[in-house]
Formats: structure tokens, sequence, C-alpha cells
């Protein structure tokens, strides 16, 4: 029998989806779990990677497109793949937005000061990476940004995520975003929210068996000037 706070979290979230339908921008993002999603994605061999910061669906919406994400990114220190050629599989995440398991939107790179070239420089040595997932399906559709971030060892260690990646990766990724940054003559603002509950902290089903803390870093980024 389901319990009363179950019943009442299933509640609030198929209010939400009613309400979703008449304003997609009203929530900074919905619980994949609430829709049958996971806050791990595919890793292959049964195990995941944690989606370990989201962009809220509550910012500036330009950030949020394809283009937007690419130019926010590289005003925090990532850019696209070198070259834009991707070594290795695609992952695919569940967001619980009746979309089922998509794979990633984009993997951006720490570039090393260099939008244009510095990503290859992260191929060889290691450094920050993320993937980008889009919570965007007809039963939840925040329009926000999932990312599972990593920091990872350089090619000759098959860029594996060092020990404590992810929650490291995390970190240095929110460090560079918070605050005031810019590029290509946009500003943005960007401020940070720990969230606790929707990720279990340990190793159990991480790949790697690399424990991470649980946490979920809440982004919202606003443009102030363009």
């Amino acid at each position: 029998m389901l319990s009363f706070n179950h019943l009442l979290s299933l509640s609030t979230y198929f209010l939400h989806r009613l309400g979703n339908i008449l304003d997609t921008s009203s929530v900074p993002f919905y619980n994949p779990s609430l829709g049958a999603g996971s806050m791990l994605i595919n890793a292959g061999d049964g195990l995941g990677e944690p989606l370990n910061l989201i962009i809220s669906g509550l910012s500036t919406p330009a950030v949020l497109t394809n283009v937007g994400i690419i130019n926010y990114a590289r005003a925090i220190g990532f850019s696209e793949e070198c070259f834009n050629i991707h070594l290795g599989g695609l992952m695919s995440a569940n967001l619980g937005d009746g979309n089922g398991w998509v794979n990633q939107t984009y993997e951006l790179r720490q570039d090393y000061d260099n939008a244009g070239i510095g990503t290859c420089l992260e191929s060889l040595v290691g450094g920050n990476h993320f993937r980008v997932f889009r919570q965007n399906g007809r039963s939840a559709n925040s329009g926000a940004l999932f990312l599972a971030v990593s920091q990872e060892e350089p090619a000759a260690e098959n860029h594996d995520p060092v020990p404590d990646g992810y929650d490291i990766g995390r970190n240095n990724l929110v460090a560079a975003a918070v605050g005031i940054t810019s590029f290509d003559g946009i500003t943005y603002t960007t401020t940070a929210r720990n969230i606790t509950g929707l990720l279990p902290p340990g190793s159990v089903g991480i790949n790697h068996g690399i424990a991470q803390d649980g946490v979920v870093t809440l982004l919202t980024v606003t443009i102030v000037s363009n």
C-alpha cells in the first residue's frame, strides 16, 4: 500500500503535469523518479552516472536552447568537443517526461580558456566535462537541462572519472558558473542551490564504483545583457 507521503508526491506530480500544459516555465524541473525516470544516466552494464546538476527551467528561455547552452558553457569555461569529433558511445537518460531513454544532446568539455581548440587539450590531458539532457516531454515539460558532470582522467586512462570525480566535477562547474560571466557579448548571472533527496548518496549502481554525495545543484541562469 502506498504511504500518504507517496500519494501526496504523486498527486503533486500530476497537478504539475496538468499545469505544465498551460505554462511550460512554471517550475524549475520535475523529479524524474515521479515519472518512472531516473537520476542516473545509462552508462552500460547496468550502471549509471549521476545527473548531479540541473539548469532550472526558470532560467532565461534563451539559455535553455541548443545554441544558448553552448554559449553559456563557453562563458563558464566549456565548449564543444575537439573539432566536433565524439569518441566513445553516447549515453542516455530517462527524465520521467514521457520521452523514455533519450541520448545526450551534447557533451561539452573544459576548454582551458580557449573556446576554439581548448577542448582538444582536455581530451588529451583530462579535465571537467558534462553531458546535457533536456526535460521536454509532454508529461513533464519543464525545459530544464539535466547535466551529468564529472572530472575525468587523460585519454591514456580512457577518460574514466578521477577518484571522487562526480562531486569534484559538479563543484568545479558551480564555482565557475556562480556570479557574473559572459561570452560573445552575452552576460549572465547565475545562482546556485543544493538539493538533497533526488539522488541517493553512495556508490551503489554508480559507474566505476565511485561514491558521490547525493547532492544535486540547481543553477538558475539569467541573461542580464546582450
